[in-house]
């Protein structure tokens, strides 16, 4: 008989930056089950997206590949479907690969080796949003009608009855509680009606919400919660344009940020509020899904991994959504719980080397018992799992085509970060000195020896040329590719679940 192999949830939401969760030490955050799970698995506390957009980050997520090696460099990069993924590894292996909720892949391929997807994506398959990259600079993107900046100010943030965000996630919540009762240990019915028949095959199961991306509305009961509540809201010094780099003038500009007053304390304290509402709403997920687990005898053999693509910088700085190396956009929430059966790491560590999304990948398949897989960027984290640390070990981000005009690089090593405009700018940062990213250590002569480091574990990486010549052809071709798609109305590549009515409820015996 094969060795039991563990079951896998991975939880995923979208946009939400560690920082502002109780697990990660804010306490103004309502989020009592995500710090449930810190206290009983292992938290990274430096984790950090491949590239700080939806797609890519999920595309490095699904491959363990930095984006630059995919050529997933923005949100409507296609993933070729000859690149292997963690699902193609887990089926081979003898897994149920399954997804509900958002994927977020762009062209004909929506499966990327998942053996089931249980909903629609909430977002184009399509070439919808190809004005978002490299385009004209001089204003906000013609991806969108207005510019992102108004969903950030008071008009645009709160209270709301509904949304088409709360339509999808709670879709998204019951696909995925469906499937895992079906996973019950129990395999019995009722003495009238046997329920569907019990699948014991081992699960690979993502539950990929919406929230809390904006647009920042949340239910009243969300939103009360946080009423009396002290939330610290970003403050800036005088001169805070003369802090901007050439990316961040280009995000901005993309953003529309100089449309709005984006300082204003008021806007800033109700962005904030219904973030943390948005916040709780997925803490509230997370909950159900665990004490489902709990009910239905799974929770003793299957892995528990809860992480996001990227943050959003919520007005600190003076800048919204995500696109930056800045550690309100950057970093993300990563967290394992192990089961009884499948034990690993101290309950309540707490890992402090850098690490990313790349590296989920790798760490999937070893956790699952696969060792033959192609080489990729990412590098298991197992080690760090069972409590050994490296303190040498660093990790990368990019961003080349959405919303910037050049290629930008960020390195993390140690207490230091180094961001890296090709040809225009650079950043050093102490993260241990200078957590809030203010003072610039680029070019100081005390400095010199850690930023040409820094700078040459980029270079020994990534061939800025090679990038720059590939990004271009592939924009030319998929605005050929668009332009042809909008002329004869599709196709559109939107996923189609299938539920077949015939197979549900008491419809037979």
């Amino acid at each position: 008989m094969p060795e039991k192999k563990p079951n896998i949830l991975l939880v995923m939401t979208d946009q939400m930056t560690p920082l502002m969760t109780g697990a990660y030490g804010y306490a103004a955050a309502k989020t009592p089950n995500l710090d449930r799970l810190a206290a009983e698995g292992v938290l990274f506390e430096n984790a950090y997206s491949s590239c700080p957009i939806c797609a890519p980050a999920r595309m490095s997520l699904l491959t363990g590949m930095y984006v630059s090696s995919i050529n997933a460099n923005d949100n409507t990069s296609i993933l070729p479907s000859d690149e292997p993924t963690h699902n193609h590894y887990l089926s081979a292996a003898g897994y149920d690969t399954v997804l509900s909720g958002k994927l977020h892949a762009i062209g004909p391929d929506q499966l990327h080796g998942f053996a089931k997807r249980l909903t629609t994506d909430v977002y184009p398959a399509d070439f919808n949003w190809l004005a978002i990259c490299r385009s004209d600079p001089s204003g906000f993107t013609s991806a969108h009608e207005h510019p992102i900046a108004v969903d950030y100010v008071t008009a645009g943030v709160g209270v709301r009855q509904w949304s088409l965000q709360l339509d999808y996630d709670e879709e998204t919540h019951f696909r995925g509680l469906e499937y895992l009762r079906r996973k019950r240990s129990q395999p019995s019915g009722t003495l009238q009606k046997a329920l569907p028949k019990r699948d014991d095959t081992p699960f690979f199961l993502q539950v990929s919400y919406q929230h809390p991306h904006e647009p920042f509305h949340c239910l009243r009961r969300y939103w009360d919660l946080y009423e009396g509540v002290e939330i610290p809201v970003p403050t800036y010094p005088e001169e805070l344009e003369s802090t901007y780099t050439a990316m961040d003038r280009d995000l901005n500009t993309a953003h529309g940020a100089g449309e709005v007053d984006l300082k204003d304390p008021d806007s800033l304290l109700a962005m904030h509020r219904a973030y943390l509402g948005s916040m709780t709403y997925c803490d509230d997920k997370l909950g159900e899904l665990l004490q489902a687990l709990e009910d239905l005898g799974l929770a003793d053999d299957t892995i528990v991994i809860f992480t996001s693509d990227h943050g959003d910088m919520l007005g600190h700085r003076g800048m919204i959504q995500k696109r930056t190396f800045y550690e309100q956009a950057s970093r993300i929430p990563l967290i394992f719980r192990f089961p009884k059966n499948f034990p690993m790491g101290k309950p309540g560590a707490v890992v402090k080397d850098p690490v990313s999304i790349v590296d989920v990948c790798p760490t999937l398949l070893e956790l699952s018992g696969i060792a033959d897989y192609l080489p990729m960027d990412g590098k298991s984290l197992v080690p760090q799992l069972k409590g050994e640390r490296d303190p040498g070990r660093y990790v990368f981000a990019e961003n080349h085509s959405e919303g910037v005009t050049g290629l930008c690089f960020m390195v993390r090593r140690g207490r230091y970060k180094y961001n890296w405009l090709y040809q225009r700018d650079a950043q050093l940062f102490d993260m241990e000195a200078d957590p809030g990213e203010w003072e610039n250590l680029a070019g100081r002569p005390e400095c010199r020896e850690v930023e040409a480091e820094l700078k040459g574990l980029i270079l020994a990486r990534f061939d800025p040329a090679a990038i720059e010549r590939q990004l271009a052809a592939n924009l030319r071709k998929r605005r050929v590719i668009k332009k042809a798609l909008d002329a004869v109305g599709g196709p559109r590549w939107a996923y189609q679940p299938f539920v077949d009515a015939n197979e549900q409820y008491w419809r037979k015996g």
